[in-house]
């Protein structure tokens, strides 16, 4: 009995390369200790299918080297925490919801720190991944809000800039509001290049592009609709409204990907579009 128990204490059950388990014996010299270590590593390396790889990641599935996905968590729901955080009260702002307004200026530490802090974090760890899409796409809107909260912070003068004898009605001079149109034209530019891309993604985040280029649109309207001296509230409550819409397919995506990350039963569709469109990589192996 007691070498039987010795017997069973050198032993290891190890899952083999088929997938099947079994005793692997570290007690007798013709087993490798090398190969019982490789025969784990192989079994600690697990294959996902590129649909659940485009859900978590929101790009389709690439390679990269030296596993690293498996020592790096997914930072896809750090950055939508960020985007959405900003997005969604931005949009009852622009809506008027209780009288909020100002282009939500009280909420520029909102868009300082979520929304440029932690998208900006986030698309350095998409980087490392090697997720290119998501990289840029979350960087563009880091830098977005970085940049909206500054033009909407004293300390830099953008608006002032404009009519330095009386900042406090600086931000409606028309000279200013004509200027800073532009930048959300072509906000609204780069989403539509980012909505074409996203084709190859799934339909929540091809939605989420389709919903931000108008909404952007109605945001130029505005600011030189306003540069005529034109009341266009329409076009803020048009763009608030277009704009909760996107931070409700936020708010569905991010969702998804939390339930995901803990393991959950319940998985959500989200419309994967990756197997519609084939990628030129693989219609170039086809052609080989």
């Amino acid at each position: 009995m007691a070498k039987s128990a010795d017997l069973e204490k050198n032993s290891r059950e190890l899952p083999l390369n088929n997938g099947e388990s079994g005793i692997y014996d570290l007690h007798h010299d013709h087993h490798d200790p090398d190969h019982a270590l490789n025969t784990i590593r192989t079994a600690g390396s697990v294959s996902i299918s590129a649909e659940l790889f485009e859900k978590i990641y929101l790009t389709p599935k690439n390679r990269v080297s030296n596993n690293i996905r498996s020592t790096f968590g997914n930072p896809t729901p750090l950055c939508l925490v960020g985007f959405l955080l900003c997005v969604t009260p931005l949009s009852n702002v622009l809506m008027g919801w209780r009288g909020a307004g100002g282009l939500g200026a009280a909420e520029v530490g909102a868009y300082y720190f979520f929304g440029g802090l932690l998208m900006v974090i986030g698309c350095v760890f998409e980087l490392i991944l090697g997720n290119t899409f998501p990289c840029v796409v979350f960087a563009s809107f880091g830098a977005f809000w970085l940049t909206f909260a500054a033009t909407l912070t004293p300390f830099y003068n953008a608006s002032i800039a404009y009519q330095p004898n009386d900042p406090a009605s600086s931000s409606s001079n028309p000279v200013f509001t004509a200027t800073f149109g532009y930048f959300h034209l072509y906000m609204g530019l780069l989403c539509l290049v980012y909505l074409i891309c996203s084709l190859r993604t799934n339909i929540i985040f091809l939605s989420i592009f389709a919903t931000l280029v108008p909404a952007f649109g109605c945001l130029t309207g505005y600011f030189w609709k306003a540069s005529q001296g034109i009341d266009a509230t329409n076009l803020v409550v048009a763009a608030g409204a277009i704009t909760f819409v996107t931070s409700l397919l936020g708010w569905y995506l991010l969702v998804v990907q939390l339930l995901l990350s803990v393991d959950f039963p319940l998985t959500l569709p989200v419309g994967d579009l990756s197997h519609l469109i084939r990628g030129a990589g693989d219609m170039n192996k086809k052609t080989l």
